[in-house]
């Protein structure tokens, strides 16, 4: 006796991009709107160049426009379509993470070590949470992300006029995102800003790096002294004027004072030494935001690191 397919094969598709959807990376949209396709097989098809937009290649974060056509290729889907259950006590905690909510716009204070959404690997992420907790919201989506690593205040759109609002003010001026990270080495008071062209790559494995690269975007970073302790570590403040991948880890490796717990960008001795405090994560947290609303409301949010982040902190101070 044969095992019923579990899976079926779904033909070329051809979706238009209607008015109020514009904005969106192509990988939210069609995570969106091809349910029951395994998250890694759109990741994959899009790697591959496998997706077209108005009949030509496009790349992976490419965002999409109203009136786009969307050309996505045969694929399997599997029959059942409802989101894998996620566990009842990370939804709980990230519940009790949110910091700011109205009817358009949820702020959180998402812990380290969370993506902000499922694929390469990973089945869910904060915006698949959140769909869960709050099902009413048909289109929930996120503003921006934060490395999984990355700790700190993250925003998710729960209306599409809101997300296309505040798109459209971070691509100006609109939103100020402060960071704090803790740093090998004393920096200098002097040293205000780092200026650096980054340029990022792609490796085999499919994972980014990023590098600094005369041929690269143009990316600056302003970085503020907050606490030192002695010439073994520094406590900074982080405000990136650009916002490119991975821009504050690169600049603070290439001024020399790599972040803690950093294993992509960082120094491992340092980290090790961190680690053996308790610090046993990325020292880099998204702590400060403000950006002005729709109805013309500043919106001004401070979200503290968590606690092992303080408990190494004061170690340092005591040393």
């Amino acid at each position: 006796m044969t095992k019923p397919d579990s899976q079926a094969l779904m033909g070329v598709q051809l979706l238009e991009v209607s008015a109020g959807l514009e904005g969106q990376r192509i990988d939210n949209f069609l995570l969106a709107r091809l349910k029951g396709v395994p998250k890694t097989m759109i990741y994959r098809i899009l790697r591959k160049g496998e997706v077209r937009v108005n009949k030509g290649r496009i790349k992976p974060d490419y965002k999409i426009k109203a009136g786009d056509v969307v050309r996505v290729p045969p694929i399997r889907m599997t029959q059942a379509d409802e989101p894998a259950p996620i566990a009842k006590g990370l939804l709980e905690r990230l519940e009790a993470a949110i910091v700011y909510e109205d009817k358009g716009l949820i702020v959180l204070n998402k812990p380290a070590g969370i993506a902000v959404h499922g694929g390469s690997g990973l089945n869910y992420g904060v915006i698949e949470a959140f769909r869960q907790i709050r099902p009413q919201n048909k289109e929930m989506e996120l503003v921006h992300r934060l490395d999984r690593d990355t700790s700190g205040l993250l925003m998710i759109a729960k209306r599409r006029s809101m997300l296309r609002y505040l798109h459209e003010a971070l691509r100006g001026d609109g939103v100020d995102k402060g960071y704090m990270a803790l740093v090998r080495g004393r920096w200098p008071a002097t040293r205000k800003q780092v200026d650096a062209p980054l340029q990022r790559s792609n490796l085999r494995s499919g994972e980014r790096l990023v590098e600094v690269n005369p041929e690269g975007k143009e990316a600056l970073t302003l970085f503020k002294v907050l606490r030192r302790f002695g010439d073994y570590a520094t406590l900074v403040e982080a405000s990136p004027i650009t916002g490119r991948t991975h821009q504050i880890r690169v600049h603070a490796l290439y001024a020399g004072h790599a972040i803690a717990g950093d294993s992509k960008y960082g120094d491992d001795i340092f980290s090790k030494e961190i680690r053996e405090l308790g610090g046993k994560r990325l020292f880099l947290h998204a702590s400060d935001l403000k950006v002005t609303l729709p109805d013309g409301e500043v919106l001004a949010v401070h979200a503290d690191p968590d606690e092992q982040w303080q408990a190494v902190v004061a170690q340092l101070e005591q040393a």
